[in-house]
């Protein structure tokens, strides 16, 4: 195993510095003695999918154009393994100990090899992950376009896409009372100006999507808090963001990551139904998606599918941060999905949509405080993808096999009647209704049969 503070073969931490400034090869072999991942499903060996064929077709595309997956800054690249009760734990080599231009850049190299050697197609970033904040607005959102201008030469050079970028409105204790939804308005005018700067560097690097998650957009207590007036003023924030992105021709599908609770006790983006009906309400459902993060809808007391589903069955799934948590622990663990059930349910919604489109399966997920060998970085990764291919796999098969789908019609075939036609047309009336349960008599114990489904379901995974 690789000892976690080993440094790149051939690279001091001087010469990666010197190596970042401007007119420079990109520095390598940041993960020395580990490959290119390859498929080989005959292979014992960890650091080897056995079941992520990116070129193998399953039901009309690749699995590649399914999955679309992206690796996360901040918690492959930036997360040292702190908790509330400990220290960091693990080193990434690269790092110099600053929090400079130049020891960012280094890490745009660091990353994008790892992207490479993954085989991932995306990224994603929240701004304060990719640069240093600076001392004052002006100096971070130089030093924003600056890191972000390297990341574009990475991309140009390797080919790997950003799949979304977002603002941090949370971190920094100017944000304490929220970003979007602050009481003083020089904090949401902060706010405001942050996630200008992100949707100018999404726009410059080509994102296909650009998120929205309200970390501290909710409240702690009633007692302080005007819930109508916090909601309006988001309400014109996210206004103010589809006017901009229209302005600067930015074509990024706009998604909104719903969470209810962590870090503020009730936040406004609950789970997706919450989120759909506030989109509704501001008149701004034609401009935004969802970017379901199933751990976030276990907090919410859902099933780890649920918000995937009823994003998806009113057009309004556009990506997922495919995770998942730990039930015996009270916060987001945003640990790898590796439960093949659970993500044959996920990719099953994914299938019967066609796909995510401008979306993607993002890994915002991290490896164990306890995990802190360099290797450990990609077998999480590994095994979520290998974990979501499996998953693809076993959704196609019983969509193509139709036994379960058939059953969930023969369930509700009676509404394919006349008076059944016309309830879902809205084109009937209660005394009609009443006339028919009239003539009908007692209403028949019709067997929902779940443990049928089950037994079936699990013959697939």
């Amino acid at each position: 195993m690789l000892a976690r503070t080993l440094i790149p073969r051939g690279i001091s931490r001087r010469s990666i510095a010197a190596a970042s400034t401007a007119q420079r090869t990109f520095a390598t072999d940041f993960y020395p003695g580990i490959d290119k991942i390859k498929y080989d499903p005959e292979s014992k060996s960890v650091m080897t999918f056995k079941h992520y064929n990116e070129n193998e077709i399953v039901a009309g595309k690749t699995m590649k154009e399914w999955c679309r997956f992206s690796v996360v800054w901040w918690h492959t690249f930036r997360w040292g393994g702190q908790d509330p009760f400990g220290a960091p734990t693990l080193t990434h080599p690269w790092d110099d100990g600053s929090d400079s231009v130049d020891n960012a850049k280094v890490r745009v190299d660091a990353a994008f090899e790892f992207f490479q050697k993954l085989g991932v197609p995306f990224y994603a970033f929240h701004d304060i992950d990719i640069a240093p904040e600076g001392a004052t607005l002006g100096e971070s959102e130089k030093n924003l376009h600056a890191v972000c201008d390297h990341a574009l030469e990475q991309q140009e050079a390797t080919g790997v896409k950003l799949l979304w970028a977002t603002q941090n409105l949370f971190s920094h204790p100017r944000f304490m009372n929220g970003g979007a939804t602050n009481p003083n308005l020089d904090n949401y005018a902060w706010a405001c100006a942050k996630t200008k700067f992100a949707l100018d560097v999404g726009h410059k690097l080509g994102a296909e999507n650009h998120v929205f998650w309200g970390g501290r957009e909710g409240y702690q207590t009633v007692l302080n808090t005007d819930v109508r007036k916090e909601l309006d003023h988001l309400g014109a924030f996210l206004h103010m963001v589809v006017d901009y992105k229209k302005s600067i021709g930015f074509d990024a599908q706009c998604l909104i990551e719903p969470k209810p609770r962590e870090p503020t006790k009730h936040q406004y983006d609950y789970d997706a139904q919450t989120c759909m009906g506030f989109l509704a309400h501001y008149g701004l459902t034609d401009h935004f998606k969802m970017n379901i993060e199933p751990n976030h809808t276990t907090l919410a007391g859902h099933d780890y599918e649920h918000d995937l589903l009823m994003s998806s069955k009113y057009d309004c799934l556009g990506s997922v941060d495919c995770n998942s948590g730990d039930p015996m622990v009270g916060w987001d663990t945003d640990q790898f999905a590796m439960d093949i059930k659970k993500t044959t349910l996920a990719m099953k919604i994914i299938m019967e949509q066609g796909g995510l489109g401008r979306g993607g399966l993002n890994f915002d997920a991290k490896i164990r405080r306890e995990s802190s060998d360099l290797e450990d970085f990609f077998i999480g990764h590994i095994g979520g993808m290998d974990a979501f291919a499996r998953g693809l796999k076993a959704a196609a098969a019983i969509l193509e096999d139709g036994v379960i789908p058939g059953m969930v019609e023969e369930r509700y075939s009676s509404f394919g009647s006349e008076l059944g036609q016309k309830v879902e047309a809205g084109k009937t009336t209660l005394t009609e209704m009443h006339d028919h349960a009239v003539a009908s008599g007692d209403a028949p114990l019709i067997s929902g049969q779940q443990e049928k489904y089950e037994i079936i379901f699990t013959e697939y995974c």
